[in-house]
C-alpha cells in the first residue's frame, strides 16, 4: 500500500484551497489533515470537505497553524506573501516540510526564503503547473539560441489578483536574463509610456493585464529581423497548479532539508 502523505492545506477557504481540498478528497495516497484561514476569516469553523462540496472530512478551518504544523506534515501554503512567509517560518520551527505557491515576495522577503527555507524541506515556486515549468526550460534555452533576438513577456490574469507583473512573468525574465548572462533588476521594463526611444537591446519588457477571470496566460516573444517566435502556456483550470502542488508535496515528503523549486521535481 503506497505511503499516505499528511497535508495542510493554508487559505482552504480560497479558490486553489477548495480546488486542493477537493482533490485529496478523492486521493487515497494523501490525507488532509489540516487546514487554515487567517484570523477572523468567516469560513473558521466549518468543515473543510463541506466547504468545498466534497462532503464532510472531518477536518475543521482553524487559524493556529503552530498546533498543525509537525515534521510529518507537508503544507500547502497559496495565500499571499506575507501570510506565506509567516507560515514559512512556523514550518522551519517545528521541522515541517511547506510548498509555497503564494507571490508577490519582496526582495528581503526572497532573501529571507533563500536564509532560512533549507533548514527544513522547502518548496517555492511562482507556478506549480507542469507546462509552465517546461516553458521555463524551453525559455532559458531559447534565449540562449537567439541571443540576438529582443525578448518580451505578456501576461494576463483575472481581474481580483493583486500583485503584477505575475510571479511566473518575472521567474520567466530571470530565466531570459540568466540565460544571456546578466540579472533581470538590471534589464526589466515594466511598460512603456510616451517617446521613450529606441528599444535598447538588453533590456526584456514584462506587461501584465488583467482581465475577466482568466486563470492564468504567459506569452514569451522573440522577435528577430523578419521573424518572431512566440512560446505560450495557457491555464485552462486552476487544476493543474493544484496537481502540481500534490505532486510537489508527494515528492517533498521524501526529501532532506533544502530549498529546492518544480524542476527538482520534474527531475530538470
Amino acid at each position: 500500500m503506497a505511503e499516505v502523505t499528511n497535508l495542510i492545506v493554508a487559505g482552504a477557504a480560497g479558490r486553489m484551497g477548495r480546488t486542493l481540498v477537493a482533490l485529496i478528497s478523492k486521493e487515497p495516497s494523501l490525507k488532509l489533515v489540516g487546514a487554515l484561514e487567517a484570523a477572523g476569516h468567516p469560513a473558521l469553523g466549518q468543515d473543510a470537505g463541506e466547504l468545498c462540496g466534497v462532503g464532510r472530512l472531518g477536518v475543521t478551518l482553524a487559524a493556529d497553524y503552530k498546533s498543525l504544523a509537525r515534521p510529518d506534515t507537508v503544507t500547502l501554503d497559496f495565500t499571499n506573501a506575507q501570510a506565506a512567509m509567516e507560515h514559512l517560518e512556523v514550518a522551519v520551527q517545528n521541522s515541517a516540510a511547506i510548498v509555497v505557491g503564494s507571490t508577490g515576495f519582496t526582495p528581503e522577503m526572497e532573501a529571507r526564503i533563500r536564509e532560512i527555507g533549507p533548514r527544513t524541506r522547502t518548496l517555492v515556486a511562482p507556478n506549480m503547473s507542469v507546462g509552465v515549468n517546461v516553458l521555463l526550460k524551453i525559455v532559458a534555452e531559447v534565449a540562449a539560441m537567439l541571443s540576438d533576438f529582443d525578448a518580451e513577456i505578456v501576461e494576463l490574469h483575472h481581474r481580483t489578483k493583486i500583485d503584477a507583473p505575475s510571479g511566473t512573468a518575472l521567474a520567466l525574465g530571470r530565466a531570459i536574463a540568466q540565460a544571456r548572462g546578466f540579472e533581470l533588476k538590471d534589464s526589466a521594463v515594466f511598460g512603456r509610456q510616451g517617446q521613450t526611444g529606441e528599444r535598447p537591446k538588453e533590456k526584456i519588457g514584462i506587461f501584465a493585464l488583467r482581465a475577466g477571470d482568466a486563470v492564468g496566460d504567459h506569452t514569451v516573444i522573440f522577435g528577430g529581423a523578419g521573424e518572431r517566435l512566440e512560446l505560450t502556456h495557457r491555464m485552462q483550470s486552476r487544476e493543474c497548479l493544484a496537481r502540481g502542488a500534490l505532486r510537489a508535496a508527494r515528492w517533498l515528503a521524501g526529501q532532506k532539508p533544502g530549498l529546492y523549486s518544480m524542476q527538482d521535481v520534474l527531475g530538470f
